[in-house]
């Protein structure tokens, strides 16, 4: 069953960044970092994720969005800023159609929270840092075992499943 791990919007912080990848290295398959970490590129924190940059990171040398396929699933990964998430998704959604991608993640708004709208998959795992909306700093996993049975499911940054956040789709 492949799982990928989907951060966001961590500002700054290195040690949870480290925690939380060193809890589920060994289980996902593939590491987010959906922008606004405030790290540097090459931060050991954020080796092995694919990462893209928010609207605070200076360093010039993340890619503004990241387009790639994990198992059967093909992902698009931006932070959002530059697709205007906090009032639409439909931009977003416009470039996840030019890119095939039926997963789309995306931070900025660090707000929490999965929906399948038409055949994409939308996942923001709101914020390590600042969360909006609810208290708890989050993370998700999303996990399928065939395209009838995917799940995200969100964790708070110590680790403990925020279960009314769980989302089951098909895609």
């Amino acid at each position: 069953m492949p799982k990928v791990l989907i951060m966001s919007d961590s500002h700054g912080l290195s040690e949870e960044v480290s925690q939380i990848k060193q809890r589920h290295q060994d289980e996902v398959d593939q590491l987010i970092h959906c922008g606004d970490s405030e790290l540097e590129m090459d931060a050991t924190e954020l080796e092995g994720f694919e990462k893209v940059a928010g609207n605070c990171d200076m360093d010039s040398r993340f890619p503004d969005e990241s387009n790639f396929s994990v198992g059967n699933l093909t992902f698009f990964v931006t932070h959002g800023h530059l697709f205007q998430v906090k009032s639409t998704l439909m931009p977003i959604s416009y470039r996840a159609d030019e890119l095939g991608a039926k997963v789309v993640c995306f931070g900025h708004s660090h707000i929490a929270g999965a929906e399948k709208v038409n055949d994409k998959l939308f996942i923001n795992p709101g914020s390590i840092r600042l969360p909006r909306a609810r208290k708890e700093r989050t993370y998700a996993i999303l996990s399928w075992e065939t395209n009838k049975d995917v799940k995200v499911e969100f964790y708070d940054v110590n680790g403990e499943q925020v279960i009314d956040l769980t989302y089951h789709t098909t895609l």
